[in-house]
Parts: structure tokens; sequence; C-alpha cells
């Protein structure tokens, strides 16, 4: 059965269903006529998380939603309703009030987006393939194994999360698109004690895949493991010193800095509306030589990629920033027509409830000639940081601040001690720019971004190599 056929039967097959394709259609028809751009976003979701603390099942949810989005774009200006119901009273209701941005178009109406055939991920549905027991089962393992690995082990925290999401697009020539997006998720927090002292070490996993992954013993004990592992790093981790030094950053996850602090200036909206720290600079070197920054969405089974964005258009592999020079912003339609360039297939929303703009999906920075032991033997005194927690990050100035989970002291070209209450402070735009070594390991992270803008949070994926930078300015707790 082909994707639309699926979601055909979701929305229009079902009993309680008020309204059939036809009617859909004729409804969105009338709605977007002489608009710029819209469509019909349709939507249904089944989602499920089960939390285990301390050897119980602490909590266990199942929730499933389906509504509909319907947008009018006319110059800059766009009507959005929504509802919770796929009923024609609702659809007529929506319609008569995107109407209200007619005034604003601007002529044409852009051209649909193109097709594909490709499938990044298979359609099944996670949530329904495993039973409640089977989930409850891998959880209580988990908590086993921790416990069996370390007697310092005092608490074991595991949540399960899976969902299903079914979308179909109806734009007002009738082109329709449809997708069926799995999603993952396995986190691990494990807390250890020693010696008066309390730690923490967390691990995650998934992608848009079943659970099978997640249930092979590899899988789930080695999220154990890594967790356990950040836990006892820390119990013996030391006060991080302040002060302008060298920085290594690890391959993989740590590229969430990149993702905050330079991704989100890499948006179209920013760059058009010329709230971005890198708005005008088209063309022009923002980042030192060999840094290459590409947004991929066509990475099969990951976090952050898509078949289609929610506006219809097949995800693509932008390159961003090439060999240090700015090549391209990503883009949803509206802003892409609105700049004079092509949508990127970056237009993304976090349900039928939100209107779409222009997201992230993988943020990659390849790699490069130097092997990671080169780059640290390289530094004489500085930190190397391998894992994140939180972060803020200023739009327009490109201001951030990030606090490491995991970090070490180097000292001689040798990793040193490991380090507490270590953040990074600087500037995105200036930050490329400090640069000096681009390792030849790049990683991806292992499946667990989430990324907010404007109020709507959407799945995202991040990456890089072991990268050296100069110069910039870490915040410690160390007393001198």
């Amino acid at each position: 059965m082909s994707h639309l056929d699926t979601t055909d039967r979701l929305f229009f097959g079902r009993d309680d269903s008020a309204i059939d394709r036809d009617g859909a259609e004729r409804i969105a028809a009338a709605a977007l006529e002489g608009m710029d751009d819209g469509e019909l976003f349709l939507e249904y979701r089944e989602s499920e998380a089960l939390a285990l603390e301390d050897g119980r099942i602490r909590s266990a949810s199942f929730d499933t939603t389906l509504g509909f989005g319907l947008r009018a774009v006319a110059g800059e200006a766009v009507g959005y309703a929504h509802a919770g119901e796929v009923s024609e009273a609702a659809l007529k209701r929506a319609a008569e009030t995107v109407r209200g941005v007619r005034s604003g178009r601007g002529g044409t109406m852009d051209v649909a987006p193109r097709s594909t055939n490709a499938r990044l991920y298979a359609p099944e549905n996670p949530v329904a393939a495993l039973d409640f027991p089977a989930k409850a089962e891998l959880l209580a393992r988990i908590d086993a194994h921790a416990r069996a690995r370390d007697p310092r082990v005092t608490q074991v925290m595991a949540t399960l999360s899976g969902e299903w999401q079914a979308v179909q697009i109806i734009r007002a020539d009738g082109v329709r698109v449809a997708d069926l997006r799995p999603l993952v998720r396995l986190n691990v927090t494990v807390v250890v004690s020693a010696n008066g002292r309390r730690e923490t070490g967390t691990f995650g996993t998934g992608g848009r895949h079943g659970y099978g992954h997640l249930l092979e013993p590899a899988t789930w004990q080695g999220a154990v493991d890594e967790a356990l592992r950040q836990a006892v790093v820390n119990l013996d981790a030391v006060p991080a010193p302040a002060g302008e030094m060298e920085v290594v950053l690890g391959p993989g996850w740590p590229g969430i800095l990149l993702h905050e602090a330079i991704g989100h200036g890499l948006e179209g909206d920013f760059n058009r509306k010329k709230t971005s720290a890198f708005a005008g600079l088209l063309g022009q070197r923002i980042a030192a030589p060999g840094v290459t920054v590409v947004d991929d969405g066509t990475l099969p089974d990951r976090r952050g990629s898509l078949t289609v964005d929610d506006e219809g258009t097949p995800s693509g592999r932008t390159v961003m920033i090439e060999d240090g020079i700015l090549r391209a912003f990503i883009q949803d339609r509206q802003n892409a027509r609105l700049m004079g360039v092509s949508p990127t297939g970056n237009g993304r929303r976090q349900s039928f409830a939100h209107a779409p703009m222009p997201r992230m999906t993988n943020t990659i920075m390849t790699g490069g000639q130097h092997a990671p032991e080169e780059i640290i033997a390289s530094v004489d005194r500085g930190l190397y940081a391998v894992n994140f927690g939180g972060g803020q990050v200023d739009i327009t100035s490109g201001k951030f601040v990030f606090s490491a989970s995991e970090a070490y002291l180097i000292e001689g070209g040798r990793i040193g001690p490991a380090v507490k209450g270590a953040t990074l402070i600087g500037n995105g735009p200036e930050a490329l720019t400090k640069v000096t070594m681009v390792g030849s390991d790049p990683g991806l992270d292992p499946g667990i971004g989430t990324c907010g803008k404007n109020g709507q949070g959407v799945p995202v994926g991040v990456g890089q190599p072991t990268l050296k930078m100069r110069g910039l300015t870490v915040g410690g707790t160390a007393v001198r």
C-alpha cells in the first residue's frame, strides 16, 4: 500500500470522518485561490513513553492526535488556522480565516514541490509493533544491568519513547504528498555515590526506525555502560579552570554547539529579515579554511532526516559553508520565494497546530586532515570537551554559553584529569574563524537532539569531527 493510500484511510476512511478527500481538496483549493502559496497539512500521530526509576515503572503514557493545519501565504503575510478534527465544518471555518491575507498577494502561485521516490526510513509503526510487557522488560533489564556493573550505582532511570507520524499535504493545484515517519528513543541515567560524593551520567540513542535496534543487547547495554562511565568519570572530576585557552571539541554530539551557535544564524527567515549575524555575507569568508558545514536531511534512519519536509519538498543536502566561505542558507518555501532562491527541504513544523518555518535537519561539519591524536598533542594547555549539556544563544549577536557535561584538562599534549563545571563562552561567527585544526574522524550524535525555535520543537541531528579552536573563553569554578 502506498503512503497516499495509507494516509487516505487515516484521514478520510475513519468511522468518525465527516469529509471525503474530494471535499477536502475542494475546500483547500477554494481557500488558496489567488494566494502565492499554501497547503492543507493533515496529521495523525501515535506516541508513547515509559519511564522506569528505582526498578519500577513510574509512568506510562499513550496518546493519539488527529488534525489539520491550513495555511495561505500572500507575500510576506501568512494566514494559518488549525483544528483537532478533520471535518467539513472545521475546514470551512479555517478557509474563511486564512483568506484574510489575500490582499498581500505577490501575484504568482508558487510552483509545486518536485516529486520524489526516495524513502529514508521504513514506514512501519513502532508503537504498534511491540507490546507493553516487552517494553517494560527492556527497562527492567537496563536497571539490573547497571546495578550489576558497579556497586556504587545508587539510582537508575530509563525512558523508552516512540511515535509514528502520518502526514499528507494537499496543495491548491491538487498535488498530494504523504509521508510515514517512525521515531524512537532510549535514555538512560545512572547515579553513582562514593566517598560522600554523588554524580550522574546520561546517555541516549534513537532514530527513525523501530524498537528492534534498541532491543539488541549491544545497544541498550552500550547505553547503560556509557551513562555509567560518565558518572564514574565525574566522581573524580576536579573544578574546571577559567580563562582564555585552546579548546578541543570531541566528535559527534559536541556538534550541538555548531547547531546552536551557528546553524540557527544560517536559517533563511533570520537572514531575510536581516536579524542574523550572517545576513548579507553570502560569498564571503566567515570561517577558517577547512571548515565545511552542511545540513543533510537525506541520511537514512537519522533522527533529523525527512523524506519530504512539512511543505512537501524533498529533503536535500545543503552546503552552507564551504572551506570557510558562506554559500547558502537553509530555506522553507516562503522565505526561498521572497529571497529569490529555491527551497531546500527545510520547511518544518512541530505539528498540525503550527505553521512551518526554516529549520535544520542534520547539521554536520565534515571531516578534515588531522588525526585526533595529533590535535590533542598540539595543545600545551587547554580543555577537551567531549559532551555538552544545556546552552544559550543570541541569534542576532551570535553570543553563546554552553556547559560541558564531560570535559578534561589537556596538559603538555596529553589528556589530563576530568573537570567539572566548565562552560564555553563565545560568539558563533567569531568561533568559526578560530578553528585551527579539523579532525579526520567525523561522527554523528547518537540520535537524541531536539531543536527549539519560536516555541516549536522538532527532532534534529548534529555531527562533527574532533576540532581545535584557539582563544575560547572557558568559565570554570576553580579557585586560584
